[in-house]
């Protein structure tokens, strides 16, 4: 999709929201560990610690925003990833990430060097 010229206001609401939904560590982290393989709540919250209620809490906000699905196998809760987008957009943040790091690096590198002495 390409983005039109100007955003409608209803779509920058829509966008900014889902900034939200995926901009807390936890779920971050929720989404990283779901990224392998489904998993259970209590599977969730022993990967990544924390409190069950916690994660459930995190866990519904992914869900309601359409990231993660859940279905029921007994009396367990079971989530996996349903949009796989959101990972495009996570690593569209490392590359950035690490451009940046790589240039503040070669910054610091040309620091450490000092200026270049002249030849006389």
């Amino acid at each position: 999709m390409t983005l039109p010229d100007h955003l409608p206001d209803r779509l920058v609401e829509l966008i900014a929201q889902r900034f939200r939904v995926i901009g807390d560590p936890m779920r971050i982290r929720l989404l990283d560990q779901l990224r392998h393989s489904e998993a259970s709540v209590q599977e969730l919250t022993d990967a990544i610690g924390g409190s069950q209620q916690n994660t459930s809490k995190h866990l519904g906000t992914l869900h309601a925003a359409g990231i993660v699905s859940r279905r029921k196998e007994g009396t367990r809760t079971v989530y996996a990833i349903e949009d796989y987008a959101v990972f495009e957009l996570c690593e569209q943040v490392c590359g950035s990430l690490q451009r940046q790091i790589a240039a503040l690096s070669d910054l610091l590198d040309e620091v450490e060097q000092g200026p270049p002495i002249a030849a006389s």
